[in-house]
This record gives C-alpha cells, structure tokens and sequence, in this order.
C-alpha cells in the first residue's frame, strides 16, 4: 500500500491562495482566542500497545453504567427492560453494516423493517402516516415546526416551558435561522399546560407545542390543547414518550394534528446519551411537508409485495429551494431496534411494562410523601415519573448523598427551572425492584 503522502509546499501555497489567506494559521483567525488551546494538550509520554489498553481501561472504569447502579434517573432517558433478541438482531451483518438507504429498491430487507416502523408508530400515535425516523426528539419536534409554519403561512410557535428543555432550545435554535418566532408559555400550579395556551393564542400562532407526558411526569389535557389551537386556525404538535401511548390515549384521537417523540423507551440502552432515533408521524394532509423520507407499498413486475421510497422531500433528491428540510438521513439501525422492540413485546407487553412504571412509581411517591421528608410539587396524574421537593437541604447534595449509596436518585430540576429548587424529577422504570424502591426511601431518610 503507498504511504500517504501530505501535500507539497507549493500545492499548500496554491491552496491557501484559492481560500484568500496568507497561512495556515490565518484559516483559524475565526475561533476566538479564549477558546484557542495555548500549547499543545499534555498527553504524556509514549506508551506501548499494553500500556495504552491499561491506560484506556482505567479511565473507562472510572465511568459508572446506569447497569451498575439503582437507576432512577428518567429527564428523557429510561433505564428500560431490553430483551437480549434486540441486541442480537439488530447486531446482524446485513443490518448493522448496511448505510442510509438512498436507491429507491436498493435493499428490500432495509425498506421491509423501516415500513414495519412506519406502521407501529403510526398505530401507537393514532394518525396517518409515519417517516423513516428523525435523528432524535428535538430536531424532529423543530421539523415539525417548521411545517406548521409553512402549511398555516403564519410565522409563530407557541411552546409550553414543561416541554422537555432540550427540545425548547434546538426549537430556539431553529427558529433563530427560519424566520420563525417561538413563544413560550408557563404552566399551572398543577404542572400543565392548557392554561397558558389559552392565554396566549392569537391569530398569529401557527401551532402549539404540548409534551404528554410532560417533563415533570405530568399527563396533560391534551384534548383541551388541540381544541384551542384548532379554534384559533392553529395546528396541535404532541411530543410524546412512545411507551406511554400503550396506555395513553394517543395524541391523534385527542385532536393533534403531528407528533413526534424519542425512541429510547423502545429497546434503545442509555448508552451515556446516544445514539437514539426520533419519531414523526403526521395527518395525511402534512404529507408532502414531512422531512426526510418515507417508505412505501408497491408490486414488482411479477406482482410480488414490494418496497420503494415513496416520498423523499429532501435537497438530495429535488431542488433545494423546494425541499421541505435539510435532514438528509435518517436512524435506520436505532429505528430498527424499536422495530424488534416493539415486536417482541407486542401490545400486551408494552402495556404491561408501563403498567408496572405506573403503579412502582406512585408505590415510591407515596412512601417519600409519607416519610414526611418530601413534599409534592404538582397534584395532578402522572406516568413513570414525578417531582418532590426536599422540605430541608439542596438537591444536588441529596443526589450526591445517593450516589455514594450506589443510588442514581433523579434529576435536580433547578437546573432548568429555578423557581423549583430543592425538587427533584424521580423516575421509576419495570426494572426496579421493589427491594430497590424501599432502599431507595430508606437512604433518602437519612440523607435529608
């Protein structure tokens, strides 16, 4: 094989002429001289192969799996039961070193698995048409969006503050750069949302934006909220956990007109944040504004099932003042696990499994009310996940007391809300055990 061999004096020259600068280091004036490194890292001596997998294991080791812990961490992520069939199918050559399917036919193993995902989350959602998957919650929730604003010709989005905050910054993001306006509306006492909506809607609001459950755990009035965006000529978006609509009434029989969603709950690990797929599905009205692709049924030529990408409304494929979005991809290989996920648990399974995220949750909830050491933050029902507040001491010194117990024990909401210090979001899975949630009271106790 020929060595590599890096360009000559003269062809840097040329091309450092071609970019309009002097030198090399003139292509990073732009980078800030605060966030420039001043020398370069210190990375140690050499090391051989040995001693640089040592090296590499020790400071892996220094991380802490949610597996190795009593995890009760929730805030969008889930420590869900995953049955060992995923791993093993998803980890199959043909689907694990297969790309992006760009070729309308190219691979009828690929298009077979994305239409099953399409149609699960279709029936989990209640609505019509389902894509390929989105890269995640967030920027499927921005999509979504911008859809809105295109199809209602209105340039405002009003977004409730209990939509998780990831999703309300990558909307912020979004909107800086489209010309479109977000609006934020607060919730009630109660943690919901219907409230603010009312308050705020107006002839200028192309949607609303409603998380069930939202980000305290909360089940929100999602009729009440579709209603009134309808009545003010808006469009209803739901941000939804698809694990929940296996009890949930689904956000398309509740009025909305899109909903999006992360995949994680469906057979994804934590894996310390990713990767994860995004869900979009949509009234068939909002079809030819859904970004990314969607596969579809056809016949072959000796009228055999087949599938072809039906509707790819990317810049790749059409012109790029006509493309509905600048998502060129799409999570083949996370929706594909959702897609055994969701078929090795079945309808029964999943209601099941959050079921059991139901009845632990309220079985801690109570006993952390009733130790007289916490206080509720919000009355109203909730789904896998709930808020309290410490009646003594910080939060953040409380998860820390935890950990030390092997007790990954929440998430400190005054991170992103500070009206709520000393609350904490608890999140309670079916893998938690009931000796786990009496454990997790009784260090809780003593640690307040």
């Amino acid at each position: 094989m020929p060595a590599y061999i890096p360009g000559t004096a003269q062809e840097q020259r040329e091309m450092l002429c071609g970019a309009g600068v002097q030198s090399v280091q003139a292509l990073f004036d732009a980078i800030p001289p605060q966030a420039r490194l001043k020398e370069p890292p210190d990375v140690g001596s050499p090391m051989t192969e040995m001693e640089l997998d040592a090296a590499l294991r020790a400071l892996a080791g220094r991380n802490h799996p949610a597996a190795s812990l009593s995890c009760f961490l929730g805030a969008g992520v889930y420590d869900h039961y995953i049955p060992a069939a995923v791993g093993a199918l998803v980890s199959r050559q043909e689907f694990s070193t297969a790309y992006t399917p760009y070729q309308p036919e190219i691979s009828q193993g690929t298009l077979t698995a994305i239409f099953e995902f399409q149609t699960m989350i279709a029936s989990l959602t209640g609505l019509d048409i389902a894509n390929a998957s989105m890269y995640d919650c967030a920027t499927a929730a921005a999509e979504a969006a911008r859809m809105a604003a295109g199809d209602t010709r209105r340039k405002s989005i009003l977004v409730s503050r209990a939509v998780h905050p990831e999703v309300r910054a990558v909307l912020k993001t979004y909107a800086r750069f489209s010309g479109v306006e977000m609006v934020e509306t607060d919730f009630g006492a109660d943690g919901r949302s219907a409230a603010g909506f009312l308050a705020k809607l107006g002839a200028d609001i192309a949607a609303v934006i409603v998380q069930n459950p939202n980000f305290f755990g909360v089940v929100e009035d999602m009729g009440t909220c579709a209603g009134a965006a309808h009545e003010a000529g808006a469009l209803a978006i739901a941000v939804c956990d698809p694990l929940s609509l296996s009890l949930l009434k689904p956000p398309g029989q509740c009025g909305f007109d899109i909903a999006v969603g992360e995949c994680q709950p469906l057979g994804l690990p934590m894996s310390f944040g990713g990767p994860y797929a995004g869900y979009m599905a949509a009234r068939e009205k909002l079809l030819r504004r859904m970004p990314g692709r969607i596969v579809g049924q056809t016949q072959d030529a000796q009228g055999r099932r087949a599938f072809v990408l039906t509707m790819q409304t990317r810049e790749q494929h059409i012109r790029r003042e006509k493309a509905t979005s600048n998502i060129c991809s799409n999570q083949a290989l996370c929706a594909l696990s959702a897609t055994v996920y969701m078929s090795l648990m079945g309808a029964a399974g999943m209601r099941e499994a959050a079921s059991l995220c139901v009845r632990d949750s309220a079985y801690l909830h109570n006993k952390l009310i009733t130790s007289g050491k916490f206080e509720p933050v919000f009355n109203a029902p909730y789904f896998r996940e709930f808020a309290v507040r410490l009646k003594k001491g910080d939060s953040h010194a409380f998860v820390d007391k935890m950990r030390a117990h092997g007790i990954l024990a929440g998430y400190p909401l005054e991170t992103d809300y500070p009206e709520l210090s000393s609350a904490l979001l608890i999140a309670v899975t079916e893998k938690r055990t009931r000796e786990e949630l009496d454990e997790y009271v009784k260090r809780a106790v003593e640690a307040v």
